[in-house]
């Protein structure tokens, strides 16, 4: 029999163990889509665990410690899943962490999920994230702005920046499309683990790419726009703040072409 589970270290974890997470909000992690008990990129969400947990901790696991409590998550499940690894510190938050106190693991499963259908229509807000480049949790302006958005009639938000640039959605990598290239916004903003998926089967398909700031004032002159997260590699967008952006099947369906060329892996 396969069920859904949380584990700690690669155990299930008891709810004496859970207790004093739930009032924490010091951790990172990173999120993927597992079909048929593999993952696509899963070098990328390595590597984020382990760049993060430099970051926040000093001290990161070995990646084959993490993949085994991945595999042993996996084992318990069907073969489509979501899955959710969260790294936190055992000295909890509000305090030093000790040279010794060695990051955790939390594995939670749960199911599989493909994102919204779209069109999406997008409000924006000036915010900046703190740790941008890290996925840490407790983040409670995301919620706060996408519920704000919801509220005057949007279905989700795209965030810009102090100096009015568009850097990422709420949960959301952002990309444009000018007709003929892959525009990525240059701004302090995560980078997603399907954004690094899509940037490198792109560049192994010949599609021209590039970075550049991407303001409001540029919309109109762009030929679409798409969201991308662990659901999903690309999510139309047809309105952001009061700009409409045209419909772009064919920038859909190479987004969602790129994603599926990489290869998944086992862990």
């Amino acid at each position: 029999m396969t069920s859904f589970v949380v584990q700690r270290n690669g155990r299930a974890a008891t709810a004496e163990e859970l207790t004093p997470l739930a009032f924490a909000g010091y951790a990172h992690f990173t999120a993927m889509q597992v079909r048929g008990g593999r993952v696509r990129g899963l070098d990328l969400h390595l590597d984020r665990l382990r760049l993060a947990s430099m970051e926040m901790f000093g001290q990161a696991l070995p990646d084959d410690r993490v993949r085994s409590y991945l595999r042993t998550a996996l084992k318990a499940g069907p073969d489509d899943l979501s899955l959710l690894a969260t790294v936190y510190s055992p000295a909890g938050e509000f305090t030093a962490a000790r040279p010794d106190a060695e990051p955790e693991v939390l594995v939670r499963t749960g199911p599989a999920a493909s994102g919204p259908p779209g069109p999406l229509t997008l409000a924006t807000v000036e915010y900046e994230r703190v740790l941008p480049a890290v996925k840490h949790v407790g983040e409670v302006g995301k919620t706060y702005f996408l519920r704000q958005a919801v509220g005057q009639g949007f279905d989700d938000v795209a965030f810009v920046d102090r100096r009015g640039r568009l850097s990422e959605g709420s949960i959301w990598n952002l990309a444009f499309w000018d007709g003929a290239t892959v525009v990525w916004p240059a701004a302090e903003m995560l980078g997603g683990t399907t954004m690094g998926i899509v940037r490198r089967q792109l560049d192994r398909l010949g599609v021209p790419q590039r970075v550049r700031e991407v303001t409001l004032a540029d919309l109109p002159a762009l030929a679409g726009a798409a969201v991308m997260n662990s659901w999903t590699p690309g999510v139309a967008v047809h309105r952001i703040a009061s700009v409409p952006l045209p419909e772009a099947p064919s920038f859909l369906a190479l987004l969602h072409r790129a994603y599926q060329a990489e290869p998944p892996t086992s862990p």
